[in-house]
């Protein structure tokens, strides 16, 4: 399985997703630039590059200190091939077949099961689980879900998601500066700009949160085409949220801060097991090839608040999430 076997693979499942983030892409920046020059045009001010400076500014220092934020909220510890010699062989595996190189693997204490990749770059990458994905997950499944994390150093989203978030904090910081503003000149006008720029700061936020779901789906994606079939993935996930689901809600709050790194919201795990519990046809505790198949003819209605939910999440919908598992080959 070649790199170039993985992009190839990947590709005709992929095109829609791609094509739905440029869109996004253009939305954000085409609603920044819009509204700066329909403001400079207006009103005369040519102070924004100061704002786009210093969130800029901001979002590259956040950035490069986020490795070190994540590693000590979770408290990772990396560990040698020695220590976990089959999680060194499934990474390593895995990283080979998406063209990439082999990431630092390590291992958070936290009882709450799940996985997450981070690193400024591919030769930083860091693919880490929790001790309580380890006692949790089947090998297959969790050789899907380490695919998962592979497949989000490989798409470079972390990267993404930090330059598409300079986008709400350029509005952020122009709303504070208008509203905020100690000059008595054309006041009307600068607390117009502020209330338009707050609004602004709040869809473009929501836009930030859609595009973080759609690099799940192709992550979700990606690791299909690294060679793990989808019910393992879909049987993972439903794992995952009854695990959490059944942690102390204090552990889970503990790294709540850190969700958007995850496999799946762990704050949303009881909401979703409503959703998906009768997706296990025969109570087994997780999903076969058979039940996922099902999965495949249902018609989804999600109630308006779940929608709601959704929106307000870096997370797909676990039951969509699923269902999108049963259309792949």
């Amino acid at each position: 399985f070649a790199p170039e076997d993985f992009m190839a693979s990947s590709a005709p499942k992929t095109w829609f997703l791609k094509l739905r983030m440029w869109l996004l892409l253009t939305v954000l920046f085409g609603i920044v630039y819009a509204f700066v020059a329909a403001i400079s045009f207006y009103f005369g001010i040519s102070n924004f590059i100061f704002y786009g400076v210093v969130a800029v500014g901001f979002v590259l220092l956040q950035y490069m200190i986020g490795p070190y934020i994540v590693q000590l909220t979770m408290g990772v510890k990396y560990v040698s091939e020695k220590e976990e010699p089959e999680l060194h062989e499934l990474i390593s595996d895995l990283a080979k077949k998406a063209g990439i190189p082999k990431p630092k693997i390590g291992i958070s204490p936290t009882p709450v099961p799940n996985a997450f990749a981070f690193g400024r770059w591919l030769s930083d990458g860091r693919v880490c689980v929790t001790q309580g994905i380890m006692n949790l997950l089947s090998k297959k499944e969790l050789e899907a879900v380490l695919g998962h994390e592979i497949c989000h150093l490989k798409h470079r989203d972390v990267m993404i998601i930090t330059l598409i978030s300079v986008i709400p904090m350029i509005c952020w910081f122009l709303a504070r500066g208008a509203l905020f503003s100690r000059s008595d000149d054309n006041k009307g006008g600068a607390v117009a700009i502020g209330v338009i720029a707050f609004a602004l700061y709040f869809i473009t936020n929501l836009l930030v949160l859609y595009g973080s779901r759609i690099r799940e789906y192709y992550a979700d994606t990606g690791s299909v085409a690294l060679g793990n079939a989808p019910h393992s993935l879909a049987s993972a996930l439903f794992k995952l949220v009854h695990g959490s689901a059944k942690i102390n809600p204090a552990a889970v709050k503990q790294i709540a801060g850190m969700k958007a790194f995850f496999v799946n919201d762990i704050s949303r795990a009881h909401d979703e097991i409503r959703q998906i519990a009768d997706l296990d046809l025969d109570k087994s505790g997780h999903i076969d090839e058979h039940e996922l198949a099902q999965m495949k003819s249902q018609h989804i209605h999600l109630r308006t608040v779940d929608k709601l939910m959704e929106a307000m999440s870096t997370h797909p919908n676990m039951l969509k999430r699923i269902k999108a598992l049963s259309e792949m080959k």
